[in-house]
């Protein structure tokens, strides 16, 4: 089953309206609600639909860490 996550405020009645979603009318879906709190999510949102730049992809990573390429004076040559 896939989800599908939606962000809603309840409004003054209690009324709870989810427009624009991806199912057909006439299907059968399960509804979970959870409360959002406060501090939760802003974060995240800070860099939804942001564009991801790759700065050298394929460079190696801390390269220099790995003990196995470090070259040791005492081995022979």
């Amino acid at each position: 089953m896939e989800a599908y996550r939606v962000e809603a405020t309840i409004s003054q009645d209690g009324m709870l309206t989810i427009r624009g979603v991806p199912f057909r009318a006439g299907d059968t879906v399960e509804v979970i609600i959870l409360q959002r709190r406060k501090h939760e999510g802003a974060e995240c949102r800070l860099l939804r639909g942001k564009p991801i730049r790759y700065v050298a992809p394929f460079d190696s990573v801390a390269e220099d860490e790995w003990s196995v390429l470090r070259t040791r004076s005492s081995s022979p040559a």
